[in-house]
């Protein structure tokens, strides 16, 4: 959850690094209109911690909260600001859904036509490190483990420990097989890379 600009930045260079990228340039919001919906999206969950100062960023966090909107209507996405961890890659632009409430961890991948919804008021809960593969339908109050991979097409509906790979409608185990070969660290990347940084400009000093 970002809670100020130093949580904001680091966000924005974990999403960076998850896929495998160093800096963002305004060209490439046409070669990654998935990330760059990602930054708006960061954009938000920061102002919205601002919000509150004054009467300047409650204007500046409706512009961007509908600009967000537009984004999602054009890409398919029906995201909310903290749903998501750092180190976040949605893989490809059409129908991705999440209900507001659900909350997901650090390096996550999400493909399209994936919906994480509400069952009798309960939302589910997602650790890091997981892989969710097209056409994943997850709902309910269950809770996913970390380092977990879902299979494309499973409808999970039951909690999932961590470390496993899970598919199927209603999903099972299928192997302990963990995400690791297809998730890349992307919010251990930023924390190395902003602390290299830091080393750098202390040593000139």
């Amino acid at each position: 959850m970002i809670k100020n600009k130093k949580d904001y930045l680091y966000y924005l260079e974990a999403d960076l690094a998850s896929r495998k990228l160093t800096k963002w340039k305004p060209s490439m919001k046409y070669k990654y209109p998935e990330l760059h919906y990602q930054r708006q999206l960061r954009k938000v969950e920061y102002l919205k911690t601002k919000k509150k100062k004054n009467w300047f960023y409650r204007l500046l966090y409706k512009y961007h909260e509908i600009k967000l909107q537009k984004m999602g209507i054009n890409l398919g996405y029906y995201i909310h600001p903290g749903n998501f961890g750092p180190g976040l890659k949605i893989a490809h632009y059409g129908s991705v859904i999440v209900n507001k409430r659900v909350r997901v961890g650090k390096n996550c991948t999400i493909h399209s036509a994936v919906g994480i919804g509400r069952h009798k008021n309960q939302v589910p809960t997602i650790g890091d490190n997981v892989y969710i593969g097209p056409g994943v339908k997850i709902y309910g109050g269950i809770k996913i483990g970390n380092n977990v991979m879902i299979g494309a097409n499973s409808v999970v509906n039951k909690d999932v420990p961590d470390n496993v790979t899970v598919a199927g409608a209603p999903a099972k185990i299928i192997s302990t097989n963990t995400s690791k070969g297809k998730i890349i660290n992307g919010a251990g990347i930023a924390k190395k890379r902003i602390k290299a940084r830091k080393a750098k400009v202390t040593i000139s000093k």
